[in-house]
């Protein structure tokens, strides 16, 4: 974990640009042919409703699901941030996926002067624009079958088919998460629900 302190300056200036980003909002195809877009209607997600005209972290905070992560937002500082324009796309990890990291992991990355290694792994779960399902897809495809993200981090994450309906991802050190929920849209942006907490470098 060390060397997340390393990245922290990048992930700072990937969170500055990334407010300033901009993309279109028009509706496409989501997996299982529904619509996605701003009028797309709302998933439901940790037993709340996530509506398309709330953004990020005002539908996250609804999500029994996300707890650890709205309170990781919330330490890190960057609620502001992902109150912003955006777009953003975000991989949202459960409580579940929190849990499963090794012990005092969370409460270490929680602490006040541990600040700059939350915000860098926070970051690596952003990424410019509005990626949902479809433009996932087709990344992947054009990339022969793996696509390379760049994260708010500054660092990558390997988006890669697994059936013809399911995308997984692969961190720096290998560890894969699967999409549980898929183009649960925002006002800024897109959230996917993921089962693992993604590590940079």
């Amino acid at each position: 974990m060390k060397a997340l302190f390393l990245h922290s300056s990048a992930a700072l200036l990937g969170v500055a640009l990334l407010a300033g980003c901009a993309d279109g909002m028009q509706s496409m195809p989501m997996a299982g042919g529904a619509m996605a877009g701003p009028m797309a209607g709302s998933v439901e997600v940790g037993g709340a409703p996530m509506l398309p005209s709330r953004d990020i972290v005002d539908n996250a905070v609804n999500s029994r699901d996300h707890t650890t992560l709205v309170s990781a937002v919330q330490a890190a500082g960057l609620v502001q941030t992902l109150k912003g324009p955006g777009p953003f796309t975000v991989f949202a990890p459960t409580n579940a996926a929190f849990s499963a990291l090794p012990p005092n992991t969370v409460p270490t990355l929680l602490r006040p002067e541990n600040k700059a290694m939350l915000t860098g792994v926070l970051t690596y779960h952003v990424v410019p624009g509005r990626l949902d399902f479809m433009r996932l897809a087709e990344r992947i495809r054009a990339g022969g079958g793996t696509a390379s993200l760049t994260t708010v981090n500054g660092q990558t994450l390997t988006a890669m088919m697994n059936g013809p309906h399911n995308i997984v991802l692969k961190d720096a050190a290998g560890t894969v998460a699967g999409i549980g929920t898929y183009d649960v849209i925002q006002s800024n942006g897109v959230i996917h629900v993921i089962d693992r907490v993604l590590m940079p470098r």
